[in-house]
Order: C-alpha cells, then sequence, then structure tokens
C-alpha cells in the first residue's frame, strides 16, 4: 500500500457503532486494498455508553490486503491513550515499530494536529479549513506534502447515516519514503478515525 500516493477511503454504514471500520480503496478501479479498523478494549466498548468516546483510549489497525473477513498483515496502528486537553497518538509500522506520533492543537479554528518523528522533531502539520472537512498536510517549510478532501456521497447518504468517504493523496515528492509516507495515510485516516468520530 505504501507504494501507492492515492486513497479512496469509505466508511461502513451502520447505525449505533460502537467501533468504526473503513474500507481502502483504490482511486481509480474501487478495488479493495487494506482496510482500518477500530479496536477499542472491552471496557473502553463499555464506556462509550456513557463518556465522549474521543475521551478513551482506542487503537486503530491498518491492514493490507485483508481477506473477506477483513484479516491480514498489519501495515499500520494507532494507538491513543486517555485524552484530557490534548491527544497524543502514537503511530506504529505494523504493530511495534513506532515511527512517531501525533498531538493534536489546543485551539485550532478548522481542526488539525501536528506530526512528529520517534526524536520529537515535527515533520509536519495537518491543518483544516474553516468548513471543517478539508485538511492540508504541510511541511515544516509550509510546503505541501498531500490532502485529505471529503468525497460527497449523495444528499440522501450524508444525512441520513454517519458515514464518511473520503481521499487521501500524498504528494509524489516523498517517493519510498515509507515512513513519512506510512505517517501521513495514519494522519488521513486519524482525522475521523480518532479527532473527528464523537458516536
Amino acid at each position: 500500500m505504501l507504494t501507492r500516493n492515492q486513497f479512496f477511503v469509505k466508511e461502513h454504514v451502520g447505525m449505533f457503532k460502537l467501533a468504526n471500520t473503513y474500507d481502502i480503496l483504490d482511486l481509480e478501479t474501487n478495488e479493495k486494498i487494506g482496510v482500518a479498523k477500530e479496536k477499542p478494549s472491552g471496557l473502553t466498548l463499555a464506556l462509550r455508553f456513557f463518556v465522549n468516546k474521543q475521551l478513551l483510549p482506542t487503537k486503530v489497525e491498518i491492514i493490507e490486503n485483508p481477506d473477506e473477513k477483513g484479516n491480514g498483515n498489519v501495515l499500520i496502528t494507532i494507538k491513543r491513550g486517555i485524552t484530557l486537553l490534548r491527544s497524543k497518538i502514537k503511530v506504529y509500522l505494523g504493530s511495534d515499530k513506532e515511527i512517531g506520533y501525533f498531538k493534536s492543537k489546543l485551539f485550532s479554528f478548522g481542526g488539525g494536529f501536528w506530526l512528529y518523528d520517534t526524536s520529537d522533531k515535527k515533520i509536519a502539520e495537518v491543518k483544516g479549513d474553516w468548513k471543517g472537512w478539508n485538511f492540508k498536510l504541510l511541511g515544516e517549510s509550509g510546503n505541501e506534502l498531500g490532502t485529505v478532501t471529503k468525497k460527497w456521497a449523495g444528499l440522501g447518504k450524508e444525512l441520513f447515516t454517519s458515514a464518511d468517504n473520503y481521499v487521501i493523496s500524498i504528494n509524489d515528492e516523498l517517493g519510498d519514503n515509507r515512513p513519512v509516507k506510512a505517517l501521513l495515510l495514519a494522519a488521513g485516516i486519524a482525522i475521523d478515525t480518532v479527532f473527528k468520530e464523537k458516536s
């Protein structure tokens, strides 16, 4: 998956979901190339009936080339602990090789967060617009590393479900830089699964 630069992310539709699942598709062929599955603990699932899920710990696994049941090789893992004012979300290649983390902004007009490597060096910013669903992935010099944009799925679907479809695009200039591309892909997924989703 990390050889690609564009991903169409499609949320599974369902009422009263306690954990989210997203298909990751090839933007041109609509072929499923991955899945992102939220996997909170049993206690966390129970607490979601009473507590805003954005305050609770969670884990999201991005699985490459999943089988029909959505199982397969874990490419990227995103983990968030208990959150009070600012979230710190760790990102791993596979299940255990930490490659960096995200830190939410305390105040942000359009939403967003910072990306750091494992040496605490800030490598990018995820910056939202005032409408709340167009994001730019910006490098330290302000150069655009990629974008995350909402994919309109039709009036009825958007009004009557909470399902989100969006496109993650990563600039070609990153080439084969797997850790940075993995962080940017994880950042695109985390906007919805970790930062924005409230129910």
